[in-house]
């Protein structure tokens, strides 16, 4: 691995929500508190779904400043904090790998399948063999590794290893992991939802100009 960082529960929530909103809805990035509030308590394509208070996820990016993967900007003079994540930096990753990793992080041990339908939402990954391309720099670098397929199943799996044990691997848990990816309502859902966290900012940033 490029610098040894681990990251604990929240952080992996948060670290995963910050990659996958810049790469899906770049026009509600960067994020405040509240808007990765939201998207780290999103019910779909998340696994487990939490419900963490402002409070936690702010002490997750404070975390996540201090292990240099995270960083509070101000955009356009705002006066409302917001933050980037900092992953090609800190992990050296560009947007593909930095989707893989945030997905694995956000939903726990996937098919090679599953991970790049998913993923693919956040980056063009049109086979399993462009997949693979990326699966492999990530394993060699000690991001992720293989898990031996479940039973009754041929298909081996991937876990990511920055938040090692954050998801349980055996097969009694695995079904609810890999549940069927969002469909095109509630991505459309999730994008409202940034619209309207964008819109609490600037609605605060009015206010405190006042």
């Amino acid at each position: 691995m490029k610098r040894e960082i681990v990251l604990d529960e929240h952080e992996a929530r948060v670290f995963g929500v910050l990659v996958e909103k810049a790469l899906t809805t770049p026009e509600s990035y960067p994020l405040s508190v509240n808007a990765a509030t939201n998207g780290a308590n999103q019910k779909n394509n998340r696994f487990p779904v939490l419900s963490l208070s402002e409070d936690q996820v702010a002490a997750a990016l404070e975390r996540l400043e201090q292990k240099y993967l995270a960083r509070r900007v101000f955009p356009g003079a705002s006066r409302v904090e917001k933050f980037v994540h900092l992953g090609k930096d800190g992990l050296g990753l560009e947007a593909a790998p930095l989707a893989v990793m945030a997905e694995l992080l956000m939903r726990g041990p996937q098919t090679a399948g599953d991970l790049r339908g998913r993923a693919s939402r956040m980056v063009e990954i049109p086979t399993l063999e462009a997949l693979a391309t990326i699966l492999e720099p990530l394993c060699q670098e000690g991001f992720v590794e293989r898990l031996d397929p479940l039973p009754g199943s041929r298909a081996e799996r991937w876990v990511q290893l920055l938040s090692p044990g954050l998801h349980p691997v055996e097969a009694g848990v695995a079904p609810a992991a890999v549940a069927a990816p969002a469909s095109p309502l509630a991505a459309r859902v999730e994008a409202l939802e940034a619209e309207v966290a964008a819109l609490k900012d600037q609605v605060r940033a009015l206010l405190a100009r006042g």
